[in-house]
């Protein structure tokens, strides 16, 4: 029996990905990649094995990886500190044969200009130099990036970008996630996977939208990437994430977060979730 392992089966992505995956296989053939007992009780309660390894010990991975046939390497959460973490994950499926690596990478434009992308770009020439067959799933952004300037932007009125007239064509989490676990199965090997949701639209009609659905007038700002990321900064994240962030934000204002021809719904078989739709429901729960 073919073995599927997930690694950063504890995230969100991992999760999603692993239930959707015990969809389409038999979850007896499912390895979740964990590091923590809690983590592994939870899997253990649905019948999902786990293997405990960490991004940061090598030797734990080259253990858990043994006898895995497909993997799915979900990119590191750890932002500005990944490229340590990856070559161990790369280096330890080499000395574990694994045969196949889905990785879980950055629409490739995007990544190419922006700093959030730069470790994606080392990791996937990491994977072309190690001679492991591989495909590429290079995300858009998801739709869920879009609710957490909410709050602020009813209270105020006004939501604040250095996106321009940029265009994004993002898909929900789950839908990317479940796209990871079809590649997974089989069918996409050796692919470069360019994914993104079926409808566009650049941060002015995201307003009008918002708009429309609350009731309330909502304009978008542009302002200096310098700024937005001061605004960020004094909302309370680090001042390094805030600068990656705003710089993904300006570059953004070239469409590279938009990517064309419904990627992501071919490969799932039925159209992404729209994002007034994603939209009308954080409203009427704003929980």
């Amino acid at each position: 029996m073919t073995s599927y392992l997930v690694t950063g089966a504890s995230g969100h992505f991992g999760r999603l990905a692993i239930a959707h995956l015990a969809r389409i296989v038999d979850p007896a053939a499912i390895i979740a990649l964990v590091r923590s007992d809690a983590a592994a009780a939870a899997y253990a309660r649905i019948g999902i094995t786990t293997r405990r390894g960490d991004y940061d010990d090598r030797a734990s991975l080259v253990a858990a990886f043994a006898g895995v046939d497909r993997m799915l390497f979900v990119s590191s959460s750890a932002v500005g500190n990944r490229l340590t973490q990856h070559e161990n994950v790369v280096e330890a499926a080499k000395a574990a044969s694994v045969a196949f690596i889905a990785y879980t990478s950055l629409v490739s434009a995007a990544a190419r200009a922006m700093v959030i992308g730069e470790e994606h770009v080392a990791t996937e020439a990491m994977l072309a130099q190690s001679g492991l067959v591989h495909t590429l799933i290079r995300n858009g952004w998801y739709t869920e990036n879009f609710l957490a300037n909410l709050p602020q932007a009813l209270e105020t009125g006004q939501i604040f970008g250095a996106s321009g007239p940029g265009r994004f064509s993002p898909a929900m989490r789950a839908e990317y996630a479940a796209v990871a676990a079809i590649v997974l199965k089989g069918g996409h090997d050796r692919k470069i996977l360019e994914l993104g949701g079926d409808d566009s639209f650049n941060m002015a009609e995201f307003a009008q939208t918002l708009s429309g659905l609350s009731g309330k007038a909502i304009s978008f700002v542009n302002i200096p990437p310098s700024a937005l990321a001061d605004g960020m900064v004094r909302a309370g994240l680090p001042a390094p994430v805030a600068a990656i962030l705003a710089d993904a934000d300006a570059k953004a204002a070239d469409g590279l977060l938009c990517t064309p021809g419904q990627s992501v719904s071919r490969i799932l078989g039925h159209p992404t979730r729209p994002y007034a739709d994603v939209l009308k429901s954080a409203l009427a729960d704003p929980a």
